[in-house]
């Protein structure tokens, strides 16, 4: 019986490439890490257990720099501001980031497109210009914001939003919304657009309302993107510093009584403006640390939430 030879296959076998271009490209992108990612943080870390005078004069100090933080009001007083930005953003900004997002959703295309360009394009001015731009609104008296306060409620026309204590942090919040709102409303929609409308629509049968389709069914449907969304969210407004720096340009940021100073505000004071880097150091890791901590615990409470 003759024996049937198989066919020879047409693909040849895939060799391991062992030539030196692969590298060569890598070359300029690991240059660039260990310059400016690899090296600074590396610096930072050592610079953290020193006293410095400017870039050239420094001293051993260990972990006096940090013991100092545990006891400075100051800096207590620009992570407790940060804090509350923070809280605001995520109990504020986020929801009516979502709302516009499930606005938009439901809406025609051409409709969707358009706000979407509108409610976006905030953020393509830079928080330097947002900040001047709402400095002039925030006037007293000519101010758009206290001629909407006065004409909905009747007082306020001469209310000075950037000199009252009580009203510095309201007056950043407010402004960070203009930017960040129409942002992650762009993450929120994308995420909404991806979500098996046959559960949705699986549920409505069943004869679940809509807040009841949303919250057990559309919004588990986007829980990584929300999560994701949180994250940077908390993270970024640990790192605010541009915006109040804009908006309270007579106080460096720090605003009456450091009502607007914000912890890299501080690392912006101690490091550049007294010059003491290693302190400045020391408050960048504590950041880091903080940062660090806030997103583990909110991916851990995102897997509770998902069992």
């Amino acid at each position: 019986m003759a024996r049937s030879i198989p066919p020879k296959s047409s693909a040849a076998p895939q060799q391991r490439y062992r030539g030196a271009a692969p590298y060569v490209f890598l070359t300029p992108y690991l240059l660039v890490a260990v310059v400016f990612t690899l090296y600074p943080l590396l610096n930072a870390g050592v610079l953290a257990f020193y006293q410095t005078n400017g870039p050239a004069s420094r001293a051993y100090v260990g972990f006096d720099n940090f013991r100092f933080l545990l006891h400075d009001d100051v800096f207590f007083k620009a992570l407790k501001n940060t804090s509350v930005f923070a809280f605001c953003s995520v109990f504020l900004q986020l929801p009516l980031s979502m709302l516009l997002a499930l606005l938009l959703n439901s809406g025609g295309s051409r409709a969707k497109a358009f706000f979407r360009l509108v409610l976006f394009s905030p953020n393509l001015v830079g928080q330097i210009f947002v900040g001047i731009l709402f400095s002039v609104m925030f006037t007293p008296r000519y101010g758009l914001i206290n001629r909407f306060v006065h004409a909905l409620v009747g007082f306020g026309l001469e209310e000075r939003w950037l000199g009252n204590p009580a009203l510095v942090m309201p007056a950043i919040v407010l402004t960070s919304l203009w930017v960040w709102v129409g942002f992650n409303m762009i993450y929120f929609l994308a995420a909404l657009q991806s979500v098996d409308k046959s559960l949705e629509e699986a549920a409505r049968i069943d004869g679940a309302n809509r807040f009841q389709v949303f919250w057990n069914v559309t919004l588990p449907s986007m829980r990584h993107v929300v999560v994701f969304v949180l994250i940077t969210c908390i993270s970024g407004s640990f790192q605010l510093f541009e915006l109040p720096l804009a908006l309270l340009p007579d106080s460096a940021g720090r605003g009456p009584d450091n009502s607007g100073l914000t912890v890299i505000g501080y690392l912006y004071q101690v490091g550049f403006d007294a010059g003491d880097l290693g302190l400045g150091s020391a408050v960048g890791w504590v950041v880091a640390a903080v940062i660090f901590a806030l997103s583990l615990l909110q991916i851990r409470l995102s897997g509770a939430a998902r069992e």
